[in-house]
């Protein structure tokens, strides 16, 4: 049996400068919740998207999306599914979604010296 912690934690963020964080946040959820469950926590709302989670955190003059999983086309599935809508209903405002990656090692896995 693997649990998802023996695994390398894939995490895809971009975020987007926009004046109007909120109501882009509020559109990308309203459109996304008919076939998705948001949780909300303050300035942060979470959904699972097949086999990893994606989260739209409204920020100070930006909305950052973040795409976590263990599974690299499952990941790739989040940030697209969020960042192509979020582009659709920016278009007129020209809103670009440039997403950066990182891994973590497992939680289990022993540190690195430095």
């Amino acid at each position: 049996m693997t649990a998802e912690h023996d695994h390398p934690l894939i995490t895809g963020r971009a975020e987007v400068p926009t004046d109007t964080p909120d109501r882009y946040a509020k559109q990308l959820i309203a459109h996304l919740g008919r076939k998705l469950a948001f949780s909300s926590d303050g300035a942060t709302s979470t959904a699972t998207i097949g086999e990893a989670t994606g989260q739209i955190v409204v920020g100070d003059g930006q909305l950052t999306l973040v795409a976590t999983g263990v599974d690299e086309e499952a990941v790739a599935r989040v940030e697209h599914v969020l960042g192509s809508h979020l582009e659709r209903f920016g278009q007129r405002n020209e809103l670009n979604v440039t997403w950066t990656r990182t891994t973590t090692a497992p939680a289990d896995a022993p540190a690195d010296a430095d």
